[in-house]
């Protein structure tokens, strides 16, 4: 639960930087202005962050679901405190990860996208983003979740307990339900995949940023929509939290 509930964070605040970026840019255009602000660059350098936490956080599911499979003795990874510190330690990854893009003067404002986005053209940064920030966590993902199918299959033919079967087969289904999610994000992500790749040799097409984060904000609305369907925990709480009405005592006169 602690780490869908990091997951769910990470999301909020990518989502929350997108909309922020939008209403930036959106302020401009009405006003026919170009104007960095001066918190442009923050932002800027918050979306690769966020994203970051976000990629890493659906492979720490992986890894507690492989774990909780494949060595179910080992229960310290199943330790609230293991759990928070490896939660810490991917944010403060993510928080340091991104200074090469800062401290190098790589984002910057782009006037036709009315963002602070790092430059899509072949350098060493932009390798270095592509991969600690993609490929890296969702390759990962992936790996483990085929893994996993390949480990529950083999269970299956040898002689194993149903309990044990059966929890392993629940927890096949929780990474089987984080790929479907880090699909979307790669599904609705392509056409930020096919600019940068495009950066490679040539310039990207007019307005290529506003094309790209269109894409991925419609790609974070369903996601959170399917975090909130599939994790039933989540959605008794909330839905508790809804339901709840305060009981009013009514006293009558005798």
């Amino acid at each position: 639960m602690m780490l869908v509930a990091n997951s769910c964070l990470a999301e909020l605040l990518i989502t929350c930087n997108l909309f922020w970026m939008a209403i930036f840019a959106l302020e401009n255009d009405v006003k026919q202005q170009q104007y960095m602000d001066s918190f442009c660059i923050f932002r800027g350098y918050a979306i690769y962050t966020t994203c970051f936490t976000q990629n890493y956080s659906y492979f720490l599911q992986a890894i507690y679901r492989y774990m909780s499979i494949v060595h179910p003795t080992r229960l310290f990874w199943r330790s609230k405190r293991v759990q928070i510190f490896f939660i810490g330690l991917s944010w403060f990854i993510g928080i340091i990860c991104v200074f090469p893009h800062l401290f190098t003067g790589r984002i910057v404002y782009h006037v036709d996208d009315q963002i602070c986005q790092m430059s899509l053209n072949l350098s060493v940064v932009t390798v270095y983003n592509v991969v600690l920030l993609y490929l890296i966590p969702v390759n990962g993902t992936i790996f483990i979740y085929f893994k996993l199918v390949r480990y529950v299959k083999e269970m299956s033919t040898h002689v194993t307990s149903a309990n044990t079967l059966l929890r392993a087969q629940r927890e096949l289904n929780m990474v089987h339900r984080i790929v479907v999610l880090v699909s979307l994000l790669v599904a609705f992500g392509l056409p930020y995949a096919i600019f940068i790749f495009m950066g490679f040799f040539t310039e990207p097409p007019k307005y290529h940023f506003r094309i790209a984060y269109t894409s991925i904000s419609v790609s974070l609305i369903i996601i959170m929509i399917t975090i909130f369907q599939s994790i039933e925990p989540l959605k008794a709480f909330v839905k508790k939290k809804i339901n709840r009405r305060p009981i009013m005592t009514v006293q009558t006169a005798e």
